[in-house]
């Protein structure tokens, strides 16, 4: 039986893009395809900007997990009595792990989907919100989906090649770091100058909440 390595588990506020403010549970697989989370590697990786720390199972709740175990999981972080619970399938890249009979599991426990994926593995059916966050110097095999987030500026992409992609929310997101001054004002002049696009902020960081 399949297990699922699992960073972390935790429930909090989704802070950006279109879900911006909804209570969710956020479900961080291990593992990327487009860097090992390691350090020393950053400096070979794809996508040498991520903040995100999605190496090993160490994390709040974090572990190995059947499909059923981890229902239950992310069950007992939902408040109690509440139905329809709500996850972001995060990473790392979860399409990695993120497969068929994990989402049937899901969908059996009434649990609506939600992912935030490099775009780079096709997902399998039955996820109810797909946001693509592509990345540099990668093969997409998603063009299609509830929502892009590119985050900007970022070298060797441009949202103009997005901008007739089939998503029905196209956002940016200012780049974090020493330049996110910079970024930011960057980010909202290219919207004002391309209103199908939206600012994305990371307003998680902002409040001071994961």
């Amino acid at each position: 039986m399949r297990k699922y390595a699992i960073k972390e588990i935790y429930y909090s506020i989704q802070g950006e893009g279109a879900h911006t403010g909804r209570p969710a549970v956020f479900v961080r697989f291990s593992g990327c395809n487009l860097w090992s989370g390691r350090e020393e590697d950053r400096h070979k990786a794809i996508c040498k900007f991520c903040d995100t720390n999605f190496w090993g199972t160490d994390g709040e709740n974090g572990g190995k997990y059947t499909a059923e175990q981890l229902a239950d999981v992310i069950l007992s972080q939902w408040p109690k009595g509440e139905t329809h619970p709500f996850i972001v399938c995060t990473g790392g890249e979860p399409m990695l792990q993120l497969d068929a009979p994990l989402v049937n599991t899901f969908k059996a426990n009434n649990i609506e989907i939600a992912t935030e994926t490099n775009g780079t593995i096709v997902p399998p059916d039955g996820i109810d919100w797909i946001c693509m966050s592509p990345k540099a110097n990668t093969d997409l095999k998603i063009n299609k989906g509830n929502e892009i987030k590119l985050v900007f500026p970022q070298s060797g992409i441009d949202p103009a090649d997005f901008v007739d992609w089939d998503f029905d929310n196209h956002f940016l997101q200012p780049m974090d770091g020493p330049n996110i001054e910079e970024n930011t004002r960057l980010t909202m002049e290219y919207c004002k100058a391309n209103p199908k696009w939206r600012v994305s902020i990371q307003t998680h960081k902002l409040l001071g909440i994961p």
